[in-house]
C-alpha cells in the first residue's frame, strides 16, 4: 500500500469537510503567519489576486483576523480563541484554531450553520493531529 503524503491527507480531510456539510464554498488550512497550508477545491487560477475568495486570499485574511482575535481575547482576558464567526451579506466564514494552523471555511448565506460548525471543528482536530500540534 502506497504511503500517503501529508498534503494528501490534509486535502482529504478538507474535501471531507464539504462533503459533510452543505454550502461550504471553500476551505483552507493557514499557517501562523499566513501561509496556505492546503484548499479545497484547489486553486488553479492563473491570478488568484483577482478573485477575492481565491485559496492565497483566504489564507490571508483568516491569519489576519485569527491573530487579532488572540490578541483581543487575550487583552481582555476572555481564554483561548474556540471559534471565530464573521457573518456577511452574502455568506459567512468559520475560522477554528488547530494548534499552530487554523483552518477557515466560507459557506454560503443560507446554509445550516450548525453542520458547518460541527464539520468544522471535527476537521480542526483532525488537522491538529495530522500536523502534530
Amino acid at each position: 500500500m502506497a504511503q500517503e503524503y501529508r498534503s494528501e491527507i490534509l486535502e482529504r480531510i478538507l474535501k471531507t469537510l464539504h462533503i459533510a456539510a452543505d454550502g461550504v464554498k471553500a476551505s483552507v488550512i493557514v499557517n501562523i503567519d499566513g501561509l496556505l497550508v492546503a484548499a479545497f477545491p484547489p486553486s488553479n487560477e492563473e491570478n488568484p489576486h483577482e478573485n477575492p475568495t481565491s485559496s492565497p486570499q483566504v489564507a490571508a485574511m483568516s491569519a489576519t483576523l485569527v491573530g487579532l482575535a488572540v490578541r483581543t481575547l487575550n487583552r481582555l482576558a476572555q481564554g483561548e480563541l474556540e471559534r471565530l464567526l464573521i457573518e456577511g451579506e452574502e455568506g459567512v466564514m468559520v475560522i477554528y484554531p488547530a494548534g499552530r494552523a487554523s483552518v477557515a471555511v466560507l459557506v454560503e448565506k443560507g446554509a445550516r450553520l450548525s453542520h458547518v460548525l460541527y464539520a468544522t471543528r471535527k476537521a480542526a482536530t483532525e488537522i491538529m493531529e495530522v500536523l502534530g500540534s
